[in-house]
């Protein structure tokens, strides 16, 4: 199958725009206006592999597989400290680990297990798994989004930063427990995605109206539309469709009123995606219109030029009119993908979904 014009040019800048580093690593932007890229994260990495693998599975292209590949083997070998048993956030230094992060790379991990059969990246899985349900468990019952290393303290949880405080987008995360126990069958596993979709499910509809700030609410809305994909391995629940489509209205409304002032293509990329999911599902009836304004904005953030640094890329965003100067993976990993799926309205397996 081959892989329509734009995920096909964004396959392309993952390659060749210098994105990924010779040992595999993914930077986490690049900056268009400084032309360099920002240093290497663990996070981004495991979404680089989920996307690769994702763009192999559609075109069997081998060199999306190299590149998968070798970027499962930085977490695995280079970033994994075996010493400490963490994940860092970033290697040089590695200072603290993300909760959120480690689910992501749990997941990017399992993709390039499934595509390869390598058992080497089921094993960095489960060790990262392991040390999402050790390291961050907190005394209240929920998970300290940050610890700090070596000694594998929480760090101080700041209510305004939706990543330094608990949440229902942890949700998302969580799923890579879901993952690993249908890989190995341990049920602990299992247990641990229960634990937090169950914290999850209560209150979810406040965390977006949760910051002061409005525009501070686009960052959150990017972080909700992570636990409407966290449900989706229990969409066929009444409770967890109901979420869905409560949480999708939400979405959209919270995204069309913010958008004129600032507005993330990532968020566009998961509302999009997430409607098509749950249809598949069978727990929300996709909204044609909605999805189809959507789509159509998203496709206006890709970027177009000469220059491979930015050619098949995705803009971040826009603010006060202006597109913001940075060129980032996700946004391009989510947004190659929503649209695909868009086009081909072909339904994929949940293991997919980057």
């Amino acid at each position: 199958m081959l892989l329509s014009p734009q995920l096909s040019r964004t396959g392309e800048w993952f390659l060749g725009s210098g994105i990924q580093q010779p040992n595999g690593g993914v930077a986490r932007y690049y900056h268009t206006d400084r032309q360099c890229n920002a240093p290497v994260s663990t996070e981004i990495t495991g979404y680089a592999v989920s996307a690769l693998v994702y763009m192999h599975s559609l075109s069997h292209d081998q060199r999306y597989l190299d590149a998968a590949a070798r970027a499962a083997r930085f977490l695995a070998r280079v970033a994994w400290n075996p010493a400490m048993a963490a994940m860092p956030f970033e290697i040089e230094p590695a200072a603290f680990s993300y909760f959120f992060d480690c689910g992501i790379i749990v997941r990017g991990l399992l993709s390039a297990w499934r595509a390869t059969g390598e058992d080497e990246f089921l094993g960095a899985a489960a060790a990262v798994g392991g040390s999402m349900a050790r390291d961050f468990a907190s005394e209240n019952g929920d998970f300290h989004p940050v610890i700090g290393l070596p000694a594998k303290i929480a760090e101080p949880r700041d209510a305004r930063r939706w990543s330094r405080s608990p949440g229902c987008y942890q949700l998302k995360s969580a799923m890579a427990w879901w993952d690993l126990f249908e890989a190995t069958g341990e049920p602990c596993f299992r247990e641990h995605y229960q634990h937090v979709l169950e914290s999850s499910l209560a209150g979810h509809l406040d965390f977006v109206p949760g910051h002061p700030d409005r525009l501070g609410r686009m960052d959150r809305l990017h972080a909700y539309c992570y636990f409407l994909e966290g449900l989706l391995p229990r969409a066929n629940e009444a409770r967890c469709a109901e979420a869905l489509f409560a949480g999708i209205a939400v979405a959209g409304a919270c995204l069309r009123n913010i958008a004129p002032e600032f507005v993330r293509s990532d968020v566009y990329a998961q509302l999009l995606r997430i409607r098509l999911f749950a249809d598949w599902a069978g727990a929300v009836a996709l909204d044609r219109a909605a999805a189809e304004e959507e789509a159509g904005t998203l496709a206006g953030f890709q970027c177009a030029g000469r220059d491979p640094r930015i050619d098949g890329g995705y803009w971040f965003g826009r603010k006060g009119g202006e597109l913001l100067p940075f060129i980032n993976p996700v946004s391009a990993a989510f947004a190659g993908q929503a649209l695909e799926l868009w086009e081909s309205r072909v339904p994929v397996n949940r293991h997919l979904l980057i």
